[in-house]
């Protein structure tokens, strides 16, 4: 028997299980010929949910029956932060720390924790004082990912959650570097609150970020002492692209831009020259101090950046951001996060045609993509993320999970914890890095723990505490309504084999049809 508690051996080598498990590893698509069926508008709205949300279940449904789908679609686009989640799941949201401190209240307590740690003495005494600041540190990073899992799971703000997601990889960090478990969650609130904005607005908000600065080592970055980390990532990752055109030169002169630009844990100013004074920024945690910056005359892309201290950063990001190249890198990037990983041309070309227009809109670009010929009809194999937050909400639908540990676990197995990459490129989003053999015997076990509830998702997280009873409902009207429609005859008959309740639910969210969306 395996951690999950049941014989992958067993479960394998039945004749339905490998079928699917075969199915699932060579691609088959959803949709066989003999479930052709004229979609009702049940059927039509479930479609384009299991498109564009973390995964479509009844209430998702209802939503937007009750308000028709165009309507449903535009509040989606056009969805800020708010409202709170629903229930009780807000108050466990605010009772985390990260929800009542501020970030540089955190990030100052946590590094008087560190160094007190490290003043300690005595060998046995001063391990325990480190091992509780890196036991603290984790509570946060945990509290973070809990956070956003929650939100995704259960935010009605779905198209929100998922471009929350999507640029949380595209600005990639990694949390298990120099304190930013103490960061990613206001990192997290950062980007979610302009995920659907000004794509130079974000990009402005992402540079400023200590735990950017901080991953991509800029507070190193100084005149006589150049780091081009930020510099190098911020014109191939984050805005330009790699085959953009620009030149080892540019990246130098990027970097001679963001000299000075840093992180300030001291609580207090430094001294800065008197000639000086007047360029000098602290917001927060974030400080452009001068003293470390070059004020020599800067050329980016061909045109010249005049002197002008932190100042250049905006003219540099108004030049990368609105630079024709950046158009079509994140317009591609977004149609293959969405639509399918090589995404007609003309379609990207009408989101560029957009982004350009509206400078940089992100909804509205969205709103082309989301319009496009072919887009409803479009299937990607499911990442990671998608695939264990599809199977939760369809499995339980609005009743929420008390504990996260076993769906981090999860994303952590299967290659793609939140926070965890640790280079900046992020996770691949193309569906053949995430179809691998042992990709899915791992997404079998998975579904095989929702299906018979023995994930532990019901027990909440404390010491001592018993799981709430809580089986997953699979077979909804949802299923027959639309679902069923979808399956492909090797899953039908996998699960007319199926030898109780527990394994159909295995045998569905298995199934090569649920893996695509």
């Amino acid at each position: 028997m395996d951690a999950i508690g049941f014989s992958r051996r067993q479960l394998l080598t039945a004749g339905a299980g490998a079928a699917l498990l075969a199915g699932c590893a060579t691609g088959v698509r959803r949709g066989s010929t003999d479930s052709a069926q004229a979609p009702d508008e049940a059927s039509a709205i479930a479609t384009r949910l299991d498109r564009i949300t973390w995964g479509v279940n009844e209430a998702e449904v209802s939503a937007a029956r009750r308000v028709g789908f165009v309507p449903y679609l535009d509040g989606q686009l056009n969805a800020s932060i708010g409202p709170p989640l629903a229930g009780d799941l807000q108050d466990r949201i605010e009772r985390m720390t990260i929800s009542g401190t501020t970030l540089q209240a955190l990030v100052l307590r946590m590094e008087e924790q560190r160094k007190a740690a490290d003043a300690v003495v005595g060998d046995d005494a001063k391990k325990a004082a480190q091992q509780a600041y890196q036991q603290q540190m984790n509570q946060l990073a945990h509290e973070a990912a809990s956070r956003h899992l929650l939100r995704a799971l259960y935010s009605p703000h779905q198209v929100l959650e998922r471009m929350t997601w999507f640029w949380l990889n595209h600005f990639s960090v990694h949390q298990y570097k120099s304190n930013l478990r103490a960061m990613v969650a206001d990192y997290d609130d950062t980007i979610r609150s302009r995920a659907l904005g000004r794509f130079r607005d974000l990009v402005g908000a992402v540079v400023h970020h200590p735990a950017m600065l901080r991953y991509l080592d800029n507070e190193q970055n100084a005149v006589g002492h150049i780091n081009e980390n930020h510099a190098r990532e911020l014109m191939e990752l984050h805005t330009l692209g790699v085959d953009a055109g620009y030149t080892q030169a540019d990246v130098q002169e990027l970097a001679r831009v963001l000299t000075g630009v840093g992180v300030n844990l001291s609580g207090s100013a430094p001294k800065v020259r008197r000639e000086l004074q007047a360029f000098y920024v602290r917001d927060g945690l974030f400080e452009f101090n001068p003293n470390r910056h070059d004020f020599g005359p800067k050329r980016l892309l061909g045109q010249p950046i005049a002197a002008q201290g932190l100042a250049e950063l905006d003219e540099a990001l108004d030049r990368l951001c609105r630079h024709p190249v950046a158009a079509t890198f994140i317009c591609r990037k977004l149609a293959g996060y969405w639509m399918s990983d090589d995404p007609p041309p003309a379609v990207v070309a009408a989101m560029v045609r957009t982004f350009r227009e509206s400078d940089g809109q992100i909804a509205r670009v969205l709103e082309v993509l989301f319009n496009a010929e072919g887009f409803w009809r479009a299937h990607k194999f499911k990442d990671p993320m998608r695939y264990v937050t599809s199977a939760i909400r369809a499995a339980y639908d609005r009743r929420a999970i008390l504990n996260t540990q076993p769906v981090l676990g999860w994303l952590a197995r299967l290659g793609e914890p939140l926070y965890g990459r640790q280079t900046p490129d992020g996770y691949p989003l193309d569906s053949r890095a995430w179809s691998s053999a042992g990709q899915m015997a791992t997404r079998f076990e998975i579904s095989r723990a929702i299906g018979s509830a023995s994930a532990g998702l019901f027990r909440p997280d404390e010491p001592g505490a018993r799981d709430v009873p809580a089986f997953p409902q699979l077979a909804t009207p949802l299923y027959y309504e639309w679902r069923e429609k979808t399956l492909g005859a090797a899953t039908r008959t996998a699960l007319g084999q199926a030898a109780s309740p527990q394994e159909w639910n295995t045998f569905l969210l298995a199934s090569p049809e649920f893996m695509q969306g």
